[in-house]
Parts: structure tokens; C-alpha cells; sequence
């Protein structure tokens, strides 16, 4: 006797292809089962659902058949179904969007057959060494852990960098399998370089067999085992990035948000979701306690804190009582024109190598220069596929592209006047890496042989296994200067770095983007944080901040490591402005062939809004070009919703959807809803 199924695939949003879609099985299937089922001329992975509200009633007969289910793994939980249509609602997704995501890429490709064929090749779980010795806690550590422990939370672990958050981490975790075995827990990182070191630390506590990854930079094989160990509750911790928060755990117990603050938290493409906030929802939803932890917290959770809905726990005292580096403010403007690094900081550095201490120079933009110039004619090293400059890069004499990946060899000469005198406007990292070694070529190391400077940011460290080298290189003090992007200022325990230098932090300051202070201060308290963990050196250790505006209140609050006053201020001008966190936004996306077609869409779109209920709640701003508006020649603008209430947004934009799906238009290539969106 056949039945109806109601199955949920990848469709994306913009699709209007209804959902779930009705197939016909020869038995019944639970939802949450694997299985293949037919797309047009494809065959897809998809997953069963419960029937919609108002289902369609086409006979069994009428209806493509089910391939069959992926047998061998239980379906997947009723709370992983709502924490998937919680996202797709609230983020204006589709389900098989959000949910097929989630999934394992060779999980969703593999049938029946070649599933069983891997489940059988699984290995037998290696045998645990013996746990690690634990260390003595601090007293900050122990209160949190007596307040996590006689809470429901969530909590938000407000704690100075080097303070021993990982350590509260850990102890949250064991306890919870003290209670309960068979308890899993999720701990999250913003960014795949942080995951290695925090799974060395939890294997060594709980051994390997225990813990597992999830991030993309993993192959499909090891994502596909470790989503297989998690979801069969062999793991019981699974460490990893914003992608883990779809993680299938049966025996979720404890979620953990480390840096909590990071944008990378939020999804930019796709499913554009933020895992930070679905975490608390998913904690909530299954009983889960929920640990966010931060030294530099989103304005978003400290308000939560301030009105009660989340519990702050302080830990201002750094593991050995050791202090915050001391943070030094060099007026760039008292300086000669031209100076890169200004004659005190430049003999700091000097006095550290001479010691055979470590230091840190921050400059968040890789390459060797943004921009190269002729010096002749207005010539720019312009993208011809986007309204950006391709960056210089000097080490393999290139001109590439970093939004659309267009790369070509540096001319000869000017190709718009043949000048052969072009040259790069502006610093990256590559050419603060060359000028550092210039300008410390005569210092020497205490056993009298010359500095050693070391560069880590995406481009150096873009082949397999070159960050774990060059992370060993520099906690084995093998490197006296390490020149990096934000990729090294968080997460990393440097014990031999007592000076750090952000040379050019003042583009944020006057950014449009109303976040971009919180940014800059969470980016150089982090960096501050990377000097004097080793609490023998930390009296010594130094942040330095050169700048042309030494007056902003963001250095004011820097140079005392005050958060909460930087937070209250910034809270205070965004209240005033009606800016998130006391507002709620929403980007309506659109991508077209011209720019005038992207905003015709928009401005149709806004027209047709006018007549939806609740619209006078919320305001519709007019469409706009996106601040980089063309990539890969698909012009792109932007359409800003906004309103004092969250669920009047919501509702407004679900009425939106169909409207949205009715409007053609030729020459539009994709549309795409962004909720909460971080930049504007």
C-alpha cells in the first residue's frame, strides 16, 4: 500500500518552488529519515518532513516514488527539524536550503549502497591516553563555574584576554559527562586556524576518541565521518566553525561560543544565518546550557546582559595575576611625513629582539599594496571585472583581485601611457614584512645573528600545513618579529610576545559602517591580548597604537582596557541614532546584469511593499548601489528594511516573500533576503 512522503530538498529561496514536495513511498517514512528522491532529470538527497499545514492531496499514484532511504542512520531529531525551520523562517530561507546545507557534501551525494559501504569501513575508536593534569584554577574561574553550574543561563563569559576562558570551557564540559556519559557538547570557533590548537587541548583532556571537527577546510571524507560520529553520539564533543551549529547531536547538553563578538559568526553567503544567536535558540530549545564567551563582547549580548536576559560572569584577572600590557598612543601627526614606524616604536621592537623576546605588528591588509599607480597618468590597477583594485602583490608579481579572484602578472609598464615608472600606493602586509627588515637590519639577537621576521596571513598560509608550521615556528621563538593580519591577533596563546603594534588602525574610525568602531576596538583589545600571557614578562609587555587621531574616545577607552565604557558609549550613540542594537534591519540584495536593473527590481519590490499590513512599522529606504558594486561584472545593489520591532519585521517580511517571487524581471540574476545584516 503506497503513501504520501513529504520531503524537503535544495531549493533555493528565490526558487518559489513549493515546499515540502510530495513523493510517493512504499512505506511510511519517520521524519528527519535520508533518503534519494527524484528532481527533474536529477537525482537528490533529501529529507523527510512532516506534512505542511495544508498539504496538496494528489494520490500516492500520482506522485514521483521515493528512491529509497539511506539506511543505517536514525533520522535526524524533531529539535534538529525546528532549530532548521526556526532558521529558514527567521531568515527568509527555504527549508531544503537551510536544512541540505547543513549536511555533510558527500553524505548528500552518496546513495544507499556506497553509505553502508562507509559505515562498515568506520574504525574502531582509538584507545584514550591518559587525561592530563588540570590546572589550579584562579578565583574568577571557580565563581563562574559555581555560577554556571546553579544556572539555566544563557551566560555571557565576559573575561580578559588570557584569563583562562578555555579552561572554564573545558571544566564546563567535564562536568556536564560527569553527569551524564553519554552528553555531547558543541564548542564553536569563529575561524578553521583556531580549530587545531583548541582540539589538541581537548583531546589532551578528553582524549581523541571523544572529540571530533567540522569546518570546511576539512576534506569531504573526514566532514562526512566526523557528521556521522556526532550524529550517532559517538562523539561527545564536537568542536568547530559557524557551520557546526547545524550539527545532528541527539544528547546536546552544552553549547560554547568562543569569541562570541566575531562577525564570522555570520553567514555572508547562501543561508545568510548568524550561528551565535542560533546557538542561544538551540540551547533554549533543547535544554542546552549556553556559554558565550568573550573579552571584547557584540554590543548585541552585553545589552542582553544589561536587561537581564543573559547572565554576565566577569574574569578580569589574568591566569598569574599578571597585568594588560600597558597601551602607548603614538601621535602619527608629530611625526616626520612619510614615517612608517615611528623612531620610539621602531627602537621598542629593537630592545625586545635584543632580549630575545617576540613582537607582533599588526596591519589588517594582506599583499604587498592595495593599489598600484602610474605616476604619470590616472592609471589604477583597476579590476576589469569589478569596481575595485586589484592588490599588488610583490613575491609572486602579481595583480590580483581579491572579490573575484582575477589575477594577472604586474605590467612592464603603464598600459594606458606606456610609463615605466608605475608604483604601489599604500601598505600590505608583504611590504610592512620588507620595510621591517630594512629598517632592523643592523640589530641582533642576544646570540648575535640577525632578526627574523615572519609573515602570516592568508596568502602565506594558504597551502596544507603551512599555519601549523609556521604557528611552530613561533611558539618555539625560531621567529623575533611576526608581521600578521587579524588572522593572528585572537585565540592564539603566543607566550614569548611581550610587544604589539597595530601601525595604521585609523581607516575605521570614519567608516559608514556603524559598527566599524566596535570592530576596531574588539580587533585591537584582541591584539593587545596576544603580549605578556607568559606572566613572568606580562608587567613588561606592550600594545602600541600609532595614530592620527589620538583624541577619539575608542583610544581613551583602549588605553585603560575598559570595555564597559567603550560599550556604554557606543550603546549610547547607537539609542540616539535608533541603530541595532535598539533596531532591527533586514537587506533586501538584488544582482543583475546592469545596475539600473538591480535597482528597478529594488524600487518594485519597495512599490509593492506600500500595500502590505504592518508597512507603516516599518521604513523601506530607497535602493542603492552595494559599496562594491560590481563583482565578476554582476552589478550588485541593496534595499535597507527597518523598524523599532523585530516581530513587525518578521511578519512584514514573510508577507513580502510572494511578492517578491511574482516580480520578473529580464536581466535579474538572483535576489536574496538578509536578516540582522553586519554590514550595511
Amino acid at each position: 500500500m503506497s503513501c504520501v512522503t513529504h520531503v524537503i530538498v535544495a531549493t533555493p529561496a528565490h526558487s518559489a518552488l513549493g515546499e515540502p514536495l510530495s513523493y510517493r513511498s512504499e512505506l511510511p517514512l519517520a521524519p528527519g529519515t535520508l533518503l534519494r528522491v527524484p528532481l527533474g532529470q536529477r537525482e537528490v538527497c533529501g529529507v523527510a518532513w512532516e506534512a505542511p499545514a495544508e498539504p496538496d492531496s494528489p494520490t500516492p499514484e500520482q506522485l514521483k516514488p521515493v528512491l529509497g532511504p539511506l539506511e543505517g542512520l536514525p533520522p535526524l531529531s524533531a529539535a534538529w527539524r525546528q532549530l532548521v525551520g526556526f532558521a529558514a523562517g527567521y531568515y527568509q530561507r527555504s527549508l531544503g536550503e537551510v536544512a541540505l546545507a547543513a549536511l555533510p557534501p558527500q553524505l548528500r551525494a552518496l546513495d544507499a549502497t556506497q553509505l553502508a559501504r562507509r559505515l562498515a569501513r568506520a574504525a574502531p575508536p582509538a584507545p584514550d591516553a591518559a587525561p592530563a593534569a588540570r590546572p589550579q584554577l584562579t578565583a574568577d574561574q571557580q565563581q563562574a563555574l559555581q555560577a554556571m553550574a546553579g544556572d539555566a543561563g544563557p551566560f555571557l563569559l565576559f573575561g580578559a584576554t588570557g584569563s583562562g576562558k578555555t579552561e572554564v570551557y573545558l571544566r564546563a564540559v567535564e562536568a556536564l559527562l560527569e553527569r551524564d556519559a553519554e552528553a555531547q557538547a558543541l564548542v564553536l570557533v569563529p575561524e578553521i586556524n583556531l580549530t587545531p590548537q583548541l582540539q589538541a587541548r581537548f583531546e589532551e583532556r578528553f582524549g581523541a576518541a571523544a572529540v571530533v571537527s567540522l569546518h570546511s577546510g576539512m576534506t569531504n571524507p573526514q566532514r562526512l565521518r566526523s557528521w556521522i560520529a556526532a550524529h550517532l553520539g559517538r562523539a561527545r564533543i564536537v568542536l568547530g566553525t559557524r557551520m557546526a551549529i547545524f550539527a545532528s547531536l541527539p544528547r546536546l547538553g552544552l553549547i560554547v561560543v568562543d569569541e562570541e563578538h566575531d562577525p564570522s559568526y555570520k553567514q555572508q553567503e547562501g543561508a545568510r544565518y548568524s550561528a551565535r544567536d542560533l546557538a542561544v535558540y538551540r540551547g533554549r530549545l533543547e535544554g542546552a546550557k549556553v556559554i558565550l564567551g568573550s573579552a571584547t563582547p557584540s554590543l548585541e549580548s552585553w545589552q542582553a546582559c544589561d536587561r537581564g536576559r543573559y547572565r554576565c560572569l566577569e574574569m578580569p584577572t589574568r591566569v598569574g595575576a599578571g597585568s594588560l600590557p600597558a597601551v602607548r598612543i603614538v601621535n602619527m601627526n608629530h611625526q616626520p611625513r612619510g614615517t612608517l614606524f615611528s623612531p620610539p616604536l621602531l627602537a621598542a621592537i629593537g630592545q625586545r629582539v635584543a632580549r630575545g623576546e617576540q613582537s607582533l605588528v599588526f596591519l589588517n591588509r594582506r599583499g604587498y599594496a592595495p593599489v598600484l599607480a602610474c605616476t604619470a597618468c590616472d592609471w589604477r590597477s583597476e579590476c576589469s571585472h569589478c569596481s575595485a583594485y586589484r592588490v599588488f602583490h610583490k613575491i609572486d608579481r602579481t595583480l590580483r583581485c581579491h572579490h573575484c579572484g582575477y589575477t594577472e602578472r604586474v605590467p612592464r609598464a603603464c598600459p594606458k601611457c606606456g610609463n615605466v615608472d608605475i608604483a604601489p600606493l599604500g601598505r600590505g602586509t608583504e611590504r610592512l614584512e620588507e620595510q621591517l627588515a630594512e629598517l632592523l637590519a643592523d640589530t641582533r639577537r642576544p646570540d648575535g645573528g640577525p632578526v627574523r621576521i615572519a609573515r602570516m596571513d592568508a596568502d602565506s598560509t594558504r597551502h596544507k600545513g603551512a599555519l601549523e608550521e609556521q604557528l611552530a615556528q613561533v611558539h618555539a621563538g625560531e621567529v623575533d618579529v611576526l608581521v600578521g593580519t587579524q588572522m593572528v591577533t585572537k585565540g592564539h596563546d603566543f607566550r614569548r610576545i611581550t610587544l604589539v603594534a597595530a601601525v595604521n588602525p585609523d581607516a575605521a574610525l570614519f567608516s559608514s559602517d556603524f559598527r566599524a568602531p566596535e570592530r576596531l576596538f574588539s580587533l585591537l583589545e584582541q591584539a593587545a591580548g596576544r603580549a605578556g600571557r607568559d606572566a613572568a614578562h606580562a608587567d613588561a609587555s606592550e600594545m602600541w597604537v600609532q595614530t592620527w587621531n589620538p583624541e577619539h574616545p575608542l583610544f581613551t577607552a583602549l588605553k585603560r582596557h575598559d570595555f564597559p565604557a567603550f560599550a556604554e558609549q557606543q550603546l549610547k550613540e547607537r539609542q540616539q541614532a535608533a541603530m541595532p542594537p535598539f533596531a532591527y534591519q533586514a537587506l533586501l540584495r538584488a544582482e543583475a546584469r546592469t545596475q539600473e536593473v538591480a535597482q528597478a527590481f529594488l524600487q518594485a519590490a519597495a512599490s509593492a511593499s506600500e500595500a502590505l499590513t504592518g508597512s507603516d512599522r516599518v521604513v523601506v529606504y530607497a535602493p542603492v548601489p552595494m559599496t562594491v558594486q560590481r563583482v565578476a561584472n554582476v552589478e550588485r545593489a541593496q534595499l535597507l528594511l527597518e523598524s523599532g520591532s523585530r516581530p513587525a519585521l518578521q511578519a512584514f517580511l514573510a508577507d513580502w516573500q510572494p511578492v517578491l517571487h511574482g516580480l520578473r524581471m529580464k536581466g535579474l540574476i538572483r535576489w536574496a533576503v538578509d536578516v540582522d545584516p553586519l554590514a550595511i
